[in-house]
């Protein structure tokens, strides 16, 4: 079992027909994903060869699900065109919507958030500014590479892409359930603490990965959460103790202000709810092997 993507899962891809959207579509199918298709108005009606496979073209989100039974859109959209790309997924009422684009302005992704919202959140959105889903040995809606981590019993949400990618690594002999890359702009669809509840109810994930970074007040909610909600053992990461006041560093969101938002605060709500924190990611996860007892 996995969280968010299956293997049953279909998946579409708005603007698969540009240079990223092809290269990550040849991808995702190479990994296993089921690609039923791309989005792109001005090519509707015509097939892309993926891998030696024919991908149909659709005008519109709601065409390609009628056709194909989608249920997952991976959004590569340039930032200007973002929010009207998702707001048809999210009209279409498409069960989930990654959207990887870096640079949706804030406004943009407010307006993404509240549009969801009204519809009566049917549609999840992951991201934007995110490297995607993955359940490894099952399906990759995104740009997480397929390579460095097989199937296990760790579920893992990271806002990093980069530490989402060392940690699979570091833990590939254990293996993944679900990885989540949230993304780690001030604006986002999908949270740390969404994660932690799917991960919680899945009986198939043992342990929970969780990666934060420095600005805002996400891991400390998050850390709430935990204390409240979760049993299962988590280990947590958050990067960013060396960031200087004052300044955004990396994402969006990275930005401290005095005490608030820094890597040592929420590191101490997440001690504070039980959560073993490691200094850096390769001493998480020693944490993660020695919860799970591997050498």
């Amino acid at each position: 079992m996995a969280i968010f993507l299956t293997e049953h899962s279909k998946v579409i891809v708005q603007g698969m027909t540009g240079a990223e959207g092809m290269k990550h579509t040849a991808k995702m199918c190479a990994a296993g994903t089921t690609v039923v298709g791309g989005v792109n108005p001005r090519k509707a009606g015509q097939k892309v060869d993926v891998g030696g496979t024919p991908v149909p073209v659709f005008g519109t989100v709601a065409e390609a699900m009628d056709v194909t039974g989608a249920d997952v859109s991976v959004a590569f959209v340039p930032p200007a065109f973002t929010k009207d790309a998702v707001v048809e997924a999210i009209d279409a009422g498409v069960g989930m919507c990654v959207v990887i684009t870096e640079g949706v302005p804030v406004h943009d992704a407010a307006a993404i958030w509240a549009h969801t919202t009204a519809k009566g959140n049917v549609t999840r959105v992951i991201g934007p500014n995110c490297p995607g889903v993955i359940s490894p040995g099952k399906s990759n809606a995104g740009i997480i590479p397929a390579d460095i981590s097989g199937p296990g019993r760790i579920g893992l949400v990271s806002k990093s892409g980069t530490l989402t990618y060392q940690m699979m690594y570091e833990l590939r002999d254990i293996g993944f359930s679900t990885c989540v890359g949230i993304g780690g702009d001030p604006v986002i669809g999908t949270t740390h603490i969404d994660a932690l509840r799917a991960f919680q109810d899945d009986p198939e994930t043992d342990v929970i990965v969780m990666i934060g970074e420095i600005g805002g007040d996400a891991e400390e909610r998050a850390a709430a959460y935990i204390h409240e909600h979760v049993t299962k053992p988590v280990i947590g990461y958050v990067a960013g103790f060396t960031a200087p006041e004052g300044k955004t560093m990396g994402h969006a969101g990275a930005i401290i202000s005095g005490s608030s938002g820094t890597a040592q605060a929420k590191r101490q709500a997440l001690e504070a709810a039980g959560v073993l924190v490691g200094r850096t990611p390769s001493e998480a996860a020693t944490l993660v092997r020695r919860v799970v007892q591997r050498p």
